[in-house]
C-alpha cells in the first residue's frame, strides 16, 4: 500500500495537483495510507470522513432526496460525495467512497463487501465504479483503499497521455 500511495503522491506532484477524500465505509483509510507519505502536505489537501448520512449532508453538501432515493452506498451518493469535498476544499481531484464493509448492513440488493467508488478531476466529468470485495470487513475496506488509489493514479495517468 505504501508503494502505491507514494506512486500517487508523486503523479500529484508531477501534475501539480492537490487530493482530497470524501470517505464513508473506509473510515479515512485513503487518507492515512496517503499522509503516511513524508511529504504528502504538498499534494494532499483534505479528507473528510462522512460516516453517517447527516456528515455526509453537512459536510459535503449530498442532498436528503439522493440518500432516501439512492441510498448511502450508491453511484448518485459518491458523485455528490467527490463534487461536494472538490467544493469545500482547496484540491483539484478528488476520491470519495462510500460502501458496506460488514459484517452486517448488507442486503440482497447491496450485499455486505459493495463499494461504489467516484474520482472527479475539478470542472470534469465524475467517473464511477461500483465493485463487489470479498472477505472480512478488514478485506473490504483494505480492497477499497486500494482500489481508491489505484484509480487516482490512472486518472492521472490519463491526464499525462491527453497532455
Amino acid at each position: 500500500m505504501t508503494s502505491l500511495a507514494a506512486r500517487v503522491g508523486a503523479a500529484l506532484q508531477a501534475h501539480g495537483l492537490m487530493l482530497v477524500t470524501a470517505e464513508s465505509c473506509t473510515g479515512g483509510g485513503v487518507a492515512q495510507a496517503l499522509t503516511d507519505i513524508a511529504g504528502s502536505s504538498v499534494w494532499f489537501e483534505r479528507g473528510f470522513v462522512t460516516y453517517s448520512n447527516l456528515s455526509k449532508q453537512q459536510m459535503l453538501g449530498v442532498s436528503q432526496e439522493t440518500l432516501d432515493r439512492h441510498g448511502a452506498v450508491s453511484e448518485a451518493v459518491v458523485r455528490e460525495m467527490a463534487a461536494g469535498a472538490l467544493r469545500f476544499s482547496a484540491a483539484q481531484l478528488a476520491v470519495a467512497v462510500s460502501g458496506i464493509a460488514g459484517p452486517g448492513g448488507g442486503s440482497a440488493e447491496k450485499p455486505v463487501g459493495t463499494v461504489w467508488l467516484a474520482w472527479q478531476l475539478q470542472d470534469s466529468r465524475v467517473i464511477t465504479r461500483c465493485l463487489q470485495f470479498a472477505g472480512d470487513r478488514a478485506a473490504v475496506r483494505k480492497q477499497a483503499v486500494e482500489v481508491a488509489l489505484e484509480g487516482v493514479f490512472q486518472l492521472l495517468a490519463q491526464q499525462r497521455a491527453i497532455v
